[in-house]
């Protein structure tokens, strides 16, 4: 597939998504934008994991719980080697691993290898448990020959793997395997590459195994300075983490706790304002009469003209973004969503980007970047809440 000049890593991410649903190559679960896509062929792709000598040789194998991976995971189970599995989002922890009951018959380790079967036959792995993991599977939405990867856009893969490098449970010569379409197949432009991104060393299709050789180093740990306070309050593991690498005597500091002197020359300034060069604080865009605007609130704007409230509200439940409540300005265009707290905001967020209704690509932002980036659309008057 030809990417087009000049493309960001969203873009390539676009282009597969969009190029899988016209070629009628994805598979369920839909909408195939935002995941790491499953795809006719994934089971026979699946076929040469087990053939891999990476794989005989392993005992512990750490698989994604994506859906073009199922039969990896089926795989691991039937070859009874242990089979980890990264909590969903981080939640909870960082590895389940799959326990099925005694006897289990193959069609049991098929359901044990299903998403449902993830939640119904796993054990959480302490973060004190000495893991050692000898492969692990990560899905893709692109990868190049050269191992270079891209993911659904949320660094899922690429943390897990830094926070493994941290425990110590992954080294440099751990291999890393993905499953993908033939049509994910892409050349990666290498400046797209930073220095947290995962590379893998054999891509598995269902025509082919490719075997990378890429040089370039896996992460060793976790950049702290790439993690946000907002992910970290959404993943208590890495708090624990943290924890023990601050007492270690490394540098633990966070994106958005690194000190520069604006910051603090502006620490004392109300909510909601930006000092100037040379002047007082003045009101940011979008903030009227200085108010802050709250962080958990997500806007919804771009609505089709004909759109009903249910309709947004199917769409919401299935990305799994549903807000305790939601504000509906269906003649503006537009809604609010009001979630518990910044973090799960910060989450629906993620998931709802790409979203679509009718012919529709709908603008998604948090609340206030969307008053300050539209102030004549963002401020809700006279709003109709909607329960």
């Amino acid at each position: 597939m030809e990417l087009r000049a000049g493309v960001s890593k969203q873009g390539i991410r676009e282009q597969i998504w969009d190029y899988m649903e016209a070629q009628n190559i994805a598979e369920f679960p839909w909408p195939v934008h935002r995941r790491i896509p499953n795809f006719k062929g994934a089971s026979r792709a699946a076929e040469h994991f087990p053939r891999l000598q990476a794989f005989k040789m392993a005992r512990t194998i750490k698989v994604n719980p994506d859906a073009p991976q199922k039969n990896a995971r089926f795989f691991v189970l039937d070859s009874k080697k242990t089979l980890l599995v990264p909590t969903p989002r981080l939640r909870t922890g960082l590895f389940n691993r799959i326990t099925p009951p005694p006897g289990a018959t193959k069609d049991i380790l098929r359901k044990c290898a299903t998403s449902q079967g993830v939640r119904d036959y796993s054990v959480p792995v302490d973060l004190d448990a000495r893991v050692l993991v000898d492969l692990v599977v990560v899905g893709s939405v692109a990868v190049s020959e050269k191992g270079w990867r891209i993911g659904k856009g949320e660094g899922f893969a690429d943390l897990e793997y830094a926070m493994m490098a941290s425990m110590g449970a992954v080294s440099q010569g751990t291999p890393v395997v993905t499953i993908v379409h033939d049509c994910q197949v892409i050349d990666i432009p290498e400046a797209l590459l930073e220095d947290h991104d995962l590379t893998v060393d054999y891509i598995l299709t269902p025509t082919r195994v490719i075997t990378t050789g890429c040089e370039r180093p896996k992460p060793t740990g976790i950049i702290w300075s790439k993690i946000s306070c907002s992910m970290m309050g959404r993943i208590p593991i890495l708090r624990s983490l943290r924890s023990r690498e601050k007492q270690a005597g490394r540098d633990v500091t966070l994106k958005d706790e690194q000190p520069h002197l604006e910051a603090r020359s502006q620490h004392t300034a109300p909510p909601g304002t930006v000092r100037r060069p040379g002047g007082p604080a003045q009101p940011e865009a979008g903030s009227p009469n200085g108010e802050d605007v709250p962080s958990d609130t997500v806007y919804v704007g771009n609505l089709p003209q004909d759109t009903r409230v249910s309709e947004l509200k199917k769409a919401l439940r299935e990305r799994g973004a549903a807000p305790l409540r939601l504000t509906w300005q269906g003649p503006q265009h537009r809604a609010f969503l009001h979630f518990l707290d910044p973090a799960s905001a910060q989450e629906a967020l993620s998931r709802l980007q790409g979203l679509h209704l009718g012919a529709n690509t709908l603008k998604v932002e948090l609340a206030g970047q969307q008053r300050a980036s539209d102030p004549a659309g963002g401020h809700a008057r006279d709003p109709h809440p909607d329960h």
